[in-house]
């Protein structure tokens, strides 16, 4: 129940006839803490023991000292630490390791998220992950994704689902892990698989669950108003900002004024060596005011220092003013947003003064929060500056979606909900309780207490939640059952051994660790003290533990893991390329029209013409001067219109004489091409003219499907297609450089031409190897989305299954399916026809 207990077991066998090295690598989340790992050696187990990091300090030195590998975990990315430890096996022996780490689930805008890593790095007789999940208020929603999945290997994914339990399941054969037929020793298996997940919610906003006499607190209140915020953002344009780092600070700034709420209030301040805001005051956000505060983000340069104290207590002194001259509204939050990429440079430039200074300031009036990009920065510095004025600190990873991941942050902290939280419980029935007051509450997030029931447990353990809404007090009350609550878990597959337990203890040393950053050093000392104590009773590999792991008599006597701490470097990340898919042999015979079409909804002289298809599906296109040879080209074009796999390709060819000639240029494929289901012709070839701006494409309320897009008509692509669904909620927006994928306020960049396999309810969404994105629903019309990097490269939009258009199609597109008629063909000829849309004629060419 959110607390996730991950076993991962690799057993193997030396099948050489000489002493071989086994190397055991897993990666795992970087807020999960290691409880236990062992290696089995024929039948002999060498476990790892947990002990406090000053004792087994000698022994990583001496390891150093040999030159061994003592450090077993490391940092490689930005959600995952990786753990490694390798032994000598003798010929014929077998090993067993077995690694468990366990972690709770946080809930980031509105899910929860089980990330694996599967990366097993050679094909795996019997592989299989079994994710078991137990959630007594109910599963609102569960959805899978993987990066690495196929449509083969998804038929070795079985989900299951009930009321209150879940279960997935993924078993491949050895030849569904293959990469392809020409690489059979090779894996597919290289990436993330992501279990993201909601429960249902009570009137209260909580549940309580009780276990083997101890509680956890889950509190979300839905259906809150949001309470309105002013907001100063403090932003770093100091001359280590120049470049893309910038480039995407404007971006992403740009997106967030955008999305600032009608109530709200806000202001900007730059700074480098000097600090500057951008009016004299808070302002609105309205529609004018967010227009200009727009064009001044995209004028703001970067060079010279870095003054972060001046910056912070001008924005301070900024809402001080506004609340001395009563121009903050009654019950609103104020919150002051700081992203830099350096370490302070110019005007005060000691750290500690600085987190001095900005405290005496804040005063505990306002709440601060810390971005740092990159890692020149001092991300120690900035989460103490956070911690201690009631914020929090964020890593914005450089990195090609930099803008996305602070456009996210923002949403998380977008729509305040509740202030001043605290939680209520009768002292004669619980002791050890974790934290139990909290600022602010934000919508998409969850606060959770958890403690121990005292010797004489009450038959119902109540709860208050008190809390400010925006004009008004409020307090939810729950109460649980304590009888019904243990015996709820009492299944043997779905919970582990005394979990409530262990979810106190680590949401303890979590809350304790985080305290250490803003203490002085007599009570950090008090509060290390008590987490180290916690971390060796549940045997957790924490910052203050270390795992000492023995091996086999004659090797390396021990080796130390520890856990990596956030203010380290990235590490090493491992990259994988991918092989092309091989081409399909054959297509159908279709015919095909293609159509010049303007925005202001006017044609240009039409065309159409019939297609050839066959191995591999040349497309031959109008007036070309040399009729009877033909010349391929690649990369394929998906034929998604056809009744065919969606994976079959089409791909275009060119005529030229039998005489050997000058080879002409490849043609450029449409922009759109579309399927007409009942008609003459089989497919309609789109090429927009004259678009300015943004083009509603198609609309289909009955589907509940929107797609708009911007077509440059010098480039003759579209710059970006955006789908919008209604259910579930997702946009997917789709550059030549990636596609962003929102869901749940939550956004994510995916690279073209890496796989992705996304299954929500009433969805799914998957990208191959050639670059198409595909949106498919058993009711719906699928949408495919396709980075062309041909002549004439750009996007592309395909459309499947149009006869699903409901009736009240609409849109640049959509009216193609709303009374379309081919007039006859002319005698004279054959190669021109008349196409009505909608009451209207126009000329079209085969």
């Amino acid at each position: 129940s959110r607390f996730a207990h991950t076993v991962v077991t690799s057993r193997v066998v030396n099948k050489a006839s000489t002493l071989q090295e086994i190397t055991f690598q897993m990666e795992l989340p970087k807020k999960a803490f290691i409880t236990n790992f062992s290696m089995i050696i024929d039948g002999v187990t060498y476990p790892g023991n947990i002990k406090e990091k000053a004792a087994a300090q000698e022994q990583y030195s001496a390891a150093v000292a040999r030159g061994e590998s003592a450090g077993l975990v490391k940092a490689t990315g930005r959600k995952t630490e990786q753990f490694q430890v390798s032994v000598s096996v003798a010929p014929a022996a077998k090993v067993t390791f077995e690694l468990v780490y366990e972690e709770l689930l946080v809930r980031h805008l509105g899910a929860y998220e089980l990330l694996l890593k599967v990366q097993p790095q050679q094909l795996v007789k019997h592989l299989q992950m079994d994710i078991y999940i137990f959630e007594p208020q109910g599963i609102s929603f569960l959805e899978t994704e993987s990066t690495f999945m196929t449509n083969e290997l998804a038929e070795a994914l079985i989900t299951s689902q009930n009321k209150t339990k879940a279960h997935v399941r993924f078993k491949p054969t050895l030849s569904q892990q293959q990469k392809s037929p020409e690489q059979q020793q090779d894996t597919v298996l290289d990436g993330n698989f992501i279990v993201r997940y909601d429960v249902d919610r009570t009137v209260s906003g909580g549940s309580i669950q009780i276990e083997n006499g101890y509680f956890v607190h889950y509190f979300a209140p839905e259906h809150l108003a949001t309470i309105p915020k002013n907001v100063i953002f403090v932003i770093d344009k100091s001359g280590s900002m120049r470049g893309r780092k910038i480039q995407q600070t404007r971006e992403a700034l740009i997106k967030i004024l955008g999305d600032l709420g009608p109530r709200d209030q806000f202001n900007l301040i730059s700074f480098s060596g000097e600090a500057a805001q951008w009016k004299p005051q808070l302002v609105p956000a309205s529609a004018e005011n967010v227009n200009e505060a727009k064009s001044y983000a995209t004028g703001i340069q970067a060079q010279g220092g870095t003054n972060i104290n001046d910056a912070i207590l001008m924005a301070v002194q900024l809402l001080e003013r506004a609340n001395r001259e009563e121009l903050l509204p009654a019950g609103s939050v104020t919150l002051i947003i700081l992203l830099t990429d350096g370490d302070p440079t110019a005007g005060e430039t000691n750290p500690s003064r600085i987190q001095k200074n900005v405290q005496e300031a804040i005063d505990g009036q306002h709440i601060l929060f810390c971005l740092g990009f990159g890692f020149d920065v001092s991300y120690a510095f900035l989460e103490k500056l956070a911690l201690d004025n009631g914020g929090l600190a964020r890593r914005i990873y450089e990195d090609s979606d930099s803008a996305l991941q602070l456009q996210d942050f923002y949403q998380e902290v977008a729509n305040p909900l509740m202030t001043s939280v605290a939680f209520e419980y009768p002292s004669n029935a619980v002791e050890a309780v974790t934290q139990d007051a909290f600022r602010l509450f934000f919508k998409g997030s969850e606060l959770v207490v958890a403690g121990k029931l005292r010797d004489q447990n009450p038959d119902v353990l109540s709860a208050k939640v008190r809390g400010q809404l925006h004009m008004e007090n409020v307090t939810f009350v729950t109460e649980s059952r304590v009888a019904e609550q243990e015996e709820a878990f009492q299944s043997p597959r779905y919970i582990f051994h005394s979990f409530m337990e262990r979810l106190w203890a680590y949401l303890t040393i979590q809350q304790l660790l985080e305290q250490t950053v803003s203490t002085l050093d007599a009570e950090k000392q008090a509060l290390e003290a008590r987490a180290l104590n916690l971390s060796l009773s549940y045997s957790f590999v924490t910052p203050l533990t270390s795992m000492v792991i023995t091996k086999p008599e004659g090797q390396e006597q021990s080796q130390v893991a520890e856990k990596p701490v956030e203010n380290g470097g990235c590490g090493s990340r491992v990259l994988t390329q991918h092989s092309p898919q091989p081409l399909p042999t054959s297509r159908p015979r279709q015919k095909t029209a293609c159509v010049n079409f303007s925005k202001a909804g006017v044609f240009d002289k039409l065309y159409s013409f019939p297609t050839r298809l066959g191995p591999p599906g040349p497309l031959h296109p109008p007036h070309l001067p040399y009729p009877s040879h033909r010349t391929t080209w690649g990369p394929t074009l998906p034929d998604v219109m056809s009744r065919k796999p969606l994976s079959d390709p089409l791909r275009p060819a060119l005529p030229s004489p039998r005489t050997t000639p000058a080879v002409p240029a490849p043609i450029q494929p449409p922009s759109v091409i579309l399927p007409l289901p009942g008609q003459s012709v089989d497919r309609l070839c789109v090429d927009l003219k004259r678009s300015q701006g943004p083009t509603n494409l198609l609309s289909d309320p009955g589907q509940g499907i929107e797609v708009t897009g911007h077509y440059e008509t010098e480039k003759a692509h579209f710059s970006w297609i955006e789908v919008t669904f209604e259910k579930p909620q997702l946009q997917v927006r789709a550059s030549p450089e990636h596609v962003v994928v929102t869901r749940n306020r939550r956004s994510s960049a995916y690279k073209w031409k890496k796989t992705l396999y996304s299954v929500m309810p009433g969805l799914k969404m998957t990208m191959d190897k050639a670059g198409l994105l595909l949106l498919s629903s058993p009711d719906r019309v699928t949408i495919g989305l396709l980075s062309w990097d041909g002549p004439g490269e750009g996007l592309r939009l395909l459309l499947r299954d149009t006869d699903r258009f409901s009736s009240h199609i609409s849109g640049t597109l959509g009216q193609f399916y709303q009374d379309v008629l081919w007039e006859p063909l002319a005698a004279a000829d054959d190669g021109k026809r008349t196409l009505k849309v909608q009451g209207h004629d126009h000329s079209a060419t085969r």
